[in-house]
């Protein structure tokens, strides 16, 4: 069973539309709404291919309740605590060339109280999970040490750990020693503070994180594929993707797939790849289900493409 955590989850809102333009009355040609959050993610993948997960969110409000509604229609174990402020609801117009703009909601600000009742609900479900996966921005008013201290209670409680998430809150959650990290491309030049231009400047990097206190990596480093950097070696994976339908997501999707493939060595690199590449190929933030999955295009190898540059170079 795989636990996940999601501390700012949202309920998200995505309308296909024919083009963005600005200050006029867009028609949409079709909507969903699904529960939103990197864990939250994480979990609706894992629930899609048949694999047992549990969710752990703060939820309040109306949009909390719909929150919970489709996650248990999903097949996913709720594990609700409750907050006086209410669940974030984000807004994605999508166009028909692939074109995604996103308005995140910043969410609820949680109370101390609220703070610790999260770490608690995880500390209770966590015995008997073989992974916690901890996903996502911390919501306001929950200081930036609360992803090491997740970690470190997990670990107590025998679960190996993977975090998701970016900027001060990734490296003061190193301090918790995470089984895994997974950054994207951006997250990764952010976390070691230069730009990062080829497949090689993003191994460096890996191997940073790794010494500063991550068991492995996995980054994300979109059409360019995939790294795994752990004491066991350097992998490099990739599935080629025609046509790019949406990118919400396949950063989850590979993260549960790389879990639920037992996440570590080349195996659990290739279901990760796997995928993200099936997600990217879905509307909006819709998981794979296993009939989405192509294994038999993923191509990983310890022969990493060192000078390959990066098709979205982080140059800033």
């Amino acid at each position: 069973m795989i636990l996940t955590v999601t501390p700012n989850p949202s309920l998200d809102r995505t309308y296909d539309i024919p083009a963005l333009e600005r200050g006029e009355v867009l028609r949409a040609t079709g909507e969903r709404t699904d529960p939103g959050g990197k864990g939250v993610n994480v979990s609706r993948a894992l629930a899609a291919a048949g694999h047992a997960t549990r969710a752990v969110v703060p939820l309040g409000g109306a949009p909390g309740a719909l929150v919970a509604e489709l996650l248990a229609a999903q097949g996913i174990d709720v594990v609700p605590v409750r907050i006086g402020g209410h669940t974030r609801s984000n807004v994605a117009v999508a166009e028909p060339d692939g074109t995604l703009t996103k308005i995140n909601s910043p969410g609820p600000k949680l109370t101390p109280g609220e703070s610790e009742a999260l770490l608690a609900a995880v500390g209770e479900h966590a015995t008997g999970a073989d992974w916690v996966a901890c996903c996502g921005s911390l919501p306001r008013g929950v200081a930036d040490t609360w992803y090491a201290d997740l970690v470190t209670r997990a670990h107590g409680h025998g679960s190996r750990t993977a975090l998701d998430t970016s900027g001060s809150s990734l490296l003061v959650g190193l301090r918790g020693r995470p089984d895994v990290v997974k950054p994207n491309a951006r997250e990764l030049a952010e976390a070691v503070g230069r730009p990062l231009s080829t497949v090689g400047d993003a191994v460096k990097a890996a191997e940073e994180l790794r010494a500063a206190g991550a068991g492995a990596v996995l980054a994300s480093l979109g059409a360019d594929g995939q790294l795994l950097v752990s004491a066991g070696g350097v992998w490099y994976g990739y599935a080629p993707v025609a046509a790019v339908r949406s990118d919400v997501g396949a950063g989850d999707a590979s993260l549960a797939g790389f879990l639920a493939a037992g996440g570590e060595g080349p195996a659990a690199l290739a279901a990760a790849v796997a995928h993200g590449a099936a997600a990217v190929r879905l509307p909006g933030s819709q998981m794979p289900a296993p009939a989405d999955l192509d294994p038999s295009a993923v191509t990983v190898t310890t022969d990493v493409p060192l000078d390959r540059p990066l098709a979205r170079a982080t140059t800033d």
